[in-house]
């Protein structure tokens, strides 16, 4: 059965099996491979989307839950022209080393500076504990958030 939702602000159908993980529909079934596979079982946060506005795991998250839903992926986060805050944060904070993780780690940020304009390095760590980074970039992923919140209008 079909399932009909808004992807990056358009209206998308898809005929693929209602349990697929929304990662593989949005990897395989879309074409867009912004979204990492990092581990399968929501512990890695490489597969963060934002699901109605809130941060959720797209490979523990099923295509039949998104009926009806609107869905952001990195690819509708911004443009190469005209960046979300986050995203023009994380490059000029230099975040990235291997990169892997980073799509997931900006929807996660991006979802915490909605609720939470002006974040402390507490609220930061908290809402970023699920995004793993084997890099170990959390200094630079907190101080580009903060950097973001400011950019954003935050305190």
């Amino acid at each position: 059965m079909p399932v009909t939702f808004t992807l990056n602000g358009t209206a998308q159908t898809v005929d693929l099996p209602p349990d697929m993980p929304l990662l593989w529909a949005l990897r395989d079934g879309l074409n867009l491979t912004g979204t990492k596979f990092g581990c399968g079982v929501a512990a890695c946060g490489a597969c963060t989307v934002h699901l109605n506005g809130t941060a959720v795991r797209s490979c523990q998250t099923a295509l039949a839950d998104v009926e009806g839903a609107t869905v952001v992926t990195i690819e509708g986060l911004g443009t190469p022209t005209a960046l979300h805050a986050i995203q023009a944060a994380w490059a000029d904070a230099q975040v990235a080393q291997c990169g892997y993780c980073q799509s997931g780690q900006i929807m996660q940020a991006a979802a915490l500076l909605a609720t939470t304009p002006s974040p402390t390095d507490a609220e930061i760590d908290a809402a970023m504990e699920g995004n793993l980074c084997r890099c170990g970039t959390y200094p630079r992923i907190r101080a580009a958030i903060h950097d973001a919140a400011k950019r954003l209008g935050g305190v």
